[in-house]
């Protein structure tokens, strides 16, 4: 009586660990492997894997190992990146990018997924009545600017141009996103706005050349083939004295003016933190809404705003320049 008794409870306890999954058996035993998976080697994506791995080692110590890739925008390797951390089958996989976030979903809806440095979650996974809560295995940060803050510092940049150029590549539908709303600001304001479509790098010179010869000021956003060629875009746009806005820091620090941004290697680190609630405390990840930056900083390129003769207020941070 007594040894079934036991095999009772041990067959009791192990059902429970069952259903409980990572609440109860990791606690007792909390280790962890993260899937860090990065489509490109970029400036702000790379801050915000750093803030991501400061925060669990702060959480975890020695207890989490991080299995880091980088695709360098080769989307075979993406595959193999993957399906290497499903077979391997890590705890959670970070996904820093919005191509990173799109393939990653599409492998596994299994493993926890948090998002990165990904401007909007419902254009990058197709999503209908978003509420901010993505569902399923899917969660994350976003690297989302106002385009109505973003109107307004290039109008209190540029209060006389004319029209602004929107460059940015066709297949990336978070650059589209971005320049849309945009649009719609800065036409409510009075400017004429054309874009500038461009499919790859290859596509990319000519579509500069032409933005540049037609417009006052280009626009470029969080865009990842576009952070990885800044410097052919300032090349032509220093040659015709245009002017550049970016969406983040480090685009600007090569081929822009000024920008509003957010701090990616504090986005990470939220999401770190994330998922910190997720391995240690059991929190349901498809219940967890979406995080936003919650400030944003206007800065800009010094050089490029002096060659240009842009007076800059004095509420705008210089970036720092090698």
């Amino acid at each position: 009586m007594k040894k079934r008794s036991l095999a009772f409870l041990v067959a009791l306890a192990a059902i429970a660990c069952t259903i409980m999954g990572t609440t109860a058996c990791k606690k007792e035993n909390p280790s962890f492997t993260i899937g860090i998976f990065q489509f490109t080697q970029h400036e702000s994506l790379d801050a915000a894997t750093q803030g991501f791995k400061d925060a669990l080692t702060e959480k975890l110590g020695d207890n989490v190992t991080f299995d880091e890739r980088n695709a360098n925008g080769d989307r075979t390797t993406c595959t193999t990146v993957i399906d290497e951390f499903i077979y391997n089958d890590v705890d959670l996989i970070l996904a820093n990018s919005t191509t990173s976030l799109q393939i990653t979903t599409a492998a596994t809806s299994e493993i926890p997924i948090l998002g990165t440095s990904v401007t909007e979650y419902s254009t990058a996974l197709q999503l209908d009545d978003f509420d901010g809560t993505v569902g399923g295995n899917i969660s994350g940060t976003s690297d989302f600017v106002p385009p109505s803050e973003q109107a307004a510092l290039i109008q209190e940049l540029f209060p006389d141009a004319k029209k602004i150029g929107m460059l940015y590549c066709s297949s990336e539908a978070n650059s589209k996103y971005q320049v849309e709303a945009l649009q719609k600001e800065l036409t409510d304001m009075g400017y004429s706005c054309e874009s500038y479509l461009f499919a790859d790098s290859n596509d990319l010179s000519y579509a500069t050349e032409n933005a540049a010869a037609e417009c006052d000021v280009i626009y470029i956003p969080t865009d990842n083939t576009i952070a990885s060629c800044a410097g052919l875009i300032a090349n032509i746009c220093e040659t015709e004295g245009i002017p550049v806005i970016t969406g983040e820091e480090s685009t600007c620090r090569v081929c822009g003016a000024a920008t509003l941004t957010v701090d990616y290697y504090d986005l990470g680190y939220a999401t770190g933190e994330m998922a910190a609630r997720i391995l240690i405390d059991g929190k349901d990840i498809s219940t967890m809404p979406v995080q936003y930056a919650s400030s944003f900083t206007k800065k800009y390129n010094a050089e490029n705003c002096k060659q240009l003769g842009i007076k800059v207020p004095e509420d705008y941070i210089p970036l720092e320049t090698e």
